[in-house]
């Protein structure tokens, strides 16, 4: 079938639409302020052969394009090896296995078939980021976790709704084996409400055009995706380029974990080799092989952000298994940190290699952390108990064109910081500080820009405290002779004492009072080039907007 190019585009708009519309019910819907305000959450539109990946949501997470279409194919495989009930109209399938295509387990993705005449024609899928999904810790975030069941509740690819209907089977055993059970009703309904709105919105386009104009239109779509991306690799002059990244520890061992990387450019394909990378590690941030070839792919989304967001434009990147890494962990190593800390290093690696081939293109390393800040407890005023999670955000890295975002959102989404305003609404705590974190961003010709400096007490009752970031012992790169931003910064105060967690970056279950407080500052993003060459007018406008003292810029630039 021929399409005119009009009518290409106006289905590759509709159906970025329909997952579009589907991100919104799902926020607006959602109870939990991590998905209704931080908007961490992603949905999309899946092959019913292969699970393929055919349209995202352009507000969703980028790590979750390659996690959903890994766990949809993966479900189509379990459901074709007889391991899987077999779908029917109307059947939502839950999910979190990290090792079926997952990241970690506190990032639930519901899958639903779409049925045309009775046959399968596409899945719809979504993931949402539970505030609590049970294991050792409040919030997950097991900072010195040595197996995933400490992490908390695992489940396999199972029916939660059939015909339409909540299993409450399943229901209750969810609800029993995580903490404010009774809140997470409200998260679920969102979650199964999105992917209603997206297959009502889906069959709209496909009675407006007929099933099989829209299915030439997703083949289309594909090969073209993968067209631009291969005119934009052949680009780039043929060699190998290498770069390394540093996890700071794995909450376990007080040891830097190495991400090394090889990228051969031949012709128009990429091939990433980690295969220099550290073994396995005993805490939390192995890395599950989904989860690693996500972050290689959206790293080259921030760097080709014109290619469209489709299988096709992941077909000339290949990721070699790293097997006998921490990048391809397999049960029962724990992974708690893999989505949100681990896969911003890859992404980091991927960065730091490829700003050498496309010095104008790629900037130097953002701040790289999520900031995971999870705070559990009991509010004696309202006679019930919280989950509170907390992501924030840092300074992203300059580049040839100009200084880098201060306070911007993670290297793998567009996930905001929840307003404080709404924190302290819903939880028993109180802002003591949020601005930014002046003279964090790394020196250059183009500096990094600055992360952010917040200061949170709990005003009543007693609570545990769990994080699990990084950058704390190595700040992110700086580029072509830019300096490193400035590192994590963790201080607990108890009692009046500061209290720094030994691994700088993680650590879990630390007791607090009414009184006590948690302050924290995220890294600034890497600079750009040499700082003795940037305008002397930025320099001193930075000085008189306070971003940095006089002596911080006569020692990182020569002076204003």
């Amino acid at each position: 079938m021929t399409l005119d190019a009009i009518t290409l585009s106006v289905i590759q708009a509709a159906l970025q639409q329909v997952c579009d519309e589907m991100d919104l019910a799902f926020s607006r819907a959602a109870f939990s302020p991590v998905i209704a305000e931080a908007n961490d959450r992603s949905d999309g539109v899946y092959s019913a052969v292969d699970g393929s990946l055919i349209a995202q949501g352009q507000g969703g997470l980028p790590v979750f394009v390659g996690v959903m279409q890994y766990s949809t194919r993966t479900i189509i495989e379990m459901i074709a090896a007889g391991r899987c009930l077999p779908p029917e109209p109307g059947d939502t399938y839950i999910v979190n296995d990290p090792y079926l295509g997952g990241t970690h387990l506190m990032d639930v993705r519901f899958a639903r078939p779409v049925y045309r005449a009775g046959t399968l024609f596409c899945w719809l899928s979504n993931t949402g980021h539970w505030p609590d999904i049970g294991g050792a810790v409040p919030g997950g975030f097991s900072a010195s976790a040595t197996s995933v069941e400490q992490e908390g509740l695992r489940l396999p690819p199972v029916k939660l709704f059939k015909k339409g209907e909540l299993d409450p089977e399943i229901y209750a055993i969810i609800t029993s084996n995580i903490r404010v059970a009774d809140q997470r009703i409200g998260d679920i309904k969102a979650q199964a409400a999105a992917l209603s709105i997206g297959e009502e919105r889906l069959f709209a386009i496909l009675d407006r055009y007929g099933d099989d104009t829209v299915l030439a239109a997703i083949e289309e779509l594909r090969r073209r995706a993968a067209q631009q991306m291969r005119a934009n690799i052949a680009r780039i002059a043929d060699g190998t380029y290498r770069s390394k990244a540093f996890v700071d520890s794995d909450g376990v061992v007080d040891a830097p974990l190495t991400i090394a990387l090889s990228v051969e450019k031949a012709g128009d394909t990429l091939t990433f080799d980690f295969s220099g990378s550290s073994p396995p590690c005993q805490g939390p941030m192995n890395s599950v092989l989904a989860t690693t070839l996500s972050s290689v792919y959206l790293a080259m989304r921030h760097i080709f952000p014109d290619v469209p967001i489709s299988a096709g434009a992941f077909e000339p990147l290949i990721v070699k298994r790293p097997e006998g890494t921490f990048l391809d962990a397999k049960y029962p190593r724990p992974v708690s940190g893999c989505a949100a800390e681990v896969s911003q290093r890859i992404a980091e690696s991927v960065f730091a290699a490829m700003v050498q081939a496309l010095p104008d293109e790629v900037t130097a390393a953002p701040a790289g952390s999520s900031g995971n800040f999870a705070l559990g407890g009991h509010d004696p005023a309202r006679g019930r108990d919280f989950v509170m999670y907390q992501i924030s955000g840092g300074g992203y890295g300059g580049n040839a064109g100009h200084d880098g975002l201060t306070n911007g959102c993670s290297t793998i989404g567009i996930s905001k910081s929840p307003p404080v305003e709404v924190m302290e609404q819903a939880f028993p705590v109180l802002y003591r500080r949020y601005a930014l974190r002046e003279g964090s961003g790394g020196a250059g010709k183009h500096r990094g820009g600055f992360g952010l400096h917040y200061d949170v007490e709990l005003l009543r009752g007693e609570a545990r405290a769990s994080f699990v970031m990084d950058h704390g012992r190595f700040g992110p790169q700086g580029a072509l002779g830019g300096s490193d931003g400035m590192v994590n910064s963790v201080t607990v105060w108890r009692d009046g004492k500061a209290h720094v967690p030994l691994h700088l970056s993680k650590e879990q279950d630390i007791p607090l009072k009414a009184g006590d407080r948690v302050e924290v500052g995220t890294p600034g993003g890497g600079g750009y080039g040499d700082p003795a060459t940037r305008d002397r007018a930025a320099v001193r406008r930075d000085v008189d907007m306070g971003y940095y003292t006089e002596d911080q810029a006569r020692a990182l630039f020569g002076g204003a």
